[in-house]
């Protein structure tokens, strides 16, 4: 076959793809408009809940912000005049900083500042004294997704329950967190607070064995040092 040949058979099967192409487009004219239409649709919402998120979380950040300012705001001194920024007792700071965090917990309970706000707000219900709310938040922040979140509501509720003289339930937590610590509550924290719980039951020989544990595992850290300490003195 000779070039010239062979440069009108390319020619022409390109003319037949072009005409084919044309055809089907003209036949399929409008599912290809409702394709390009939902699909630029589908941009559209992931873009506009990108920045709604975006938005959302900025806005909680910020409210969480507020909250712990308030939590961590100074007391007036005793005889002095409360100024603004400052509160007349820890009572009155902590009823203030509580209906901040319970507020933001429930605006914004499907972001991350929603879930600390849920276990603060557990916190702050324990410093007024409130147990039955602090429980019902902090088992609600124990529940997170978050792990970090998660732990330091378990933490607080154990505590919370050894208080309560629910020790089962608090030595159940505890045990919890050794077996899935987290950047914010380490095993060995969890095993010197199970450790000081058997201790306080007079259960000696399951308290030493904790603190042998952690002076083991934590040679060179705080736990490890206070774990000897112990150790030494019981």
């Amino acid at each position: 076959m000779d070039t010239q040949t062979r440069h009108a058979l390319k020619q022409d099967k390109f003319a037949q793809a072009t005409a084919s192409g044309v055809s089907w487009l003209g036949e399929h004219r409008s599912n290809v408009v409702r394709w390009g239409i939902s699909a630029v649709v589908a941009l559209a919402v992931v873009i506009g809940g990108s920045a709604f998120y975006y938005s959302q979380a900025g806005a909680a950040e910020k409210a969480l912000g507020d909250a712990l300012d308030t939590y961590n705001a100074p007391l007036a001194q005793p005889g002095v005049p409360t100024e603004s920024g400052t509160y007349s007792s820890a009572a009155a700071r902590a009823k203030a900083a509580n209906e901040q965090f319970v507020a933001v917990a429930s605006k914004y309970g499907w972001l991350p500042e929603g879930a600390k706000a849920r276990y603060l707000a557990g916190v702050s219900y324990e410093d007024l004294g409130q147990t039955a709310s602090a429980e019902q938040d902090l088992k609600s922040a124990a529940g997170s997704w978050n792990s970090n979140v998660a732990n330091l509501a378990r933490l607080a509720l154990a505590g919370l329950y050894r208080q309560n003289g629910q020790d089962a339930q608090a030595i159940d937590l505890y045990n919890q967190i050794a077996a899935k610590p987290s950047q914010t509550v380490s095993a060995a924290a969890a095993q010197l607070n199970l450790a000081d719980l058997y201790a306080a039951q007079g259960k000696l020989d399951q308290a030493r064995a904790l603190w042998a544990k952690v002076k083991d595992s934590d040679k060179d850290g705080a736990a490890g040092a206070i774990a000897a300490q112990k150790l030494t003195a019981k």
